[in-house]
């Protein structure tokens, strides 16, 4: 087996396993090897490693996004996430949309860092914390360790389970907030050095 038959190779068998480590009902998000199922903004940004998709930047001034090509109104999302060091912010938006003329977009973050981890945040609309676990939650958290999300979306109710446990039981009850929209990960601004990695996205839709 030459060089680029075991490279070809070992993308495939990333992609397959991504594939496989679906749970029952649930489809890749990401298929293991590439970006192209996303809408890449700033490609220098994003990179494809070992079945992760990592955002890393040295400095950065806007929040940047990487965003599904499709738009989703009910489902379950699953993922894992790990900030580099426990540095940082990022998290897991959906439900969102475009800011026009920014890098930004508006919608749900189930959210991930500093006092942020579990919480659902309102990003570039209401701008606040809708829901959150209590304080006492982080008091033992590692910050730096893989930790895995699910979100449901169901119709106004929302929930957030970190690590297996529910952070977030949420109940929308303002009217115009946007029901369907895109997925998308997040890496935050900040003046220093972040890098976030995402693994095992899958997605059940209802």
């Amino acid at each position: 087996m030459d060089d680029m038959t075991r490279r070809q190779f070992a993308v495939g068998a990333v992609a397959s396993a991504a594939a496989m480590a679906a749970p029952s009902g649930f489809q890749p998000l990401f298929n293991g090897k590439d970006l192209s199922d996303f809408i890449v903004d700033t490609p220098s940004l994003w990179t494809v490693r070992d079945g992760a998709i990592i955002g890393k930047h040295a400095g950065l001034k806007y929040n940047e996004f990487l965003r599904t090509k499709k738009l989703y109104k009910d489902f379950i999302l699953r993922a894992k996430l790990r900030l580099i060091d426990g540095f940082g912010n990022s998290g897991l938006q959906f439900r969102s949309e475009p800011v026009l003329g920014s890098h930004e977009v508006k919608g749900y973050q189930a959210d991930a860092g500093e006092k942020y981890w579990g919480a659902l945040y309102d990003e570039s609309r209401r701008r606040k914390v809708l829901a959150g676990p209590p304080a006492e939650f982080l008091a033992s958290f590692d910050a730096a360790a893989w930790h895995s999300y699910v979100v449901t979306a169901k119709g106004p109710r929302i929930a957030i389970e970190l690590d297996g446990r529910k952070t977030v039981d949420y109940t929308e009850t303002e009217e115009n907030i946007l029901p369907e929209g895109f997925i998308a990960l997040q890496i935050h601004a900040n003046p220093k050095p972040v890098e976030v990695w995402f693994r095992d996205l899958t997605l059940q839709v209802f």
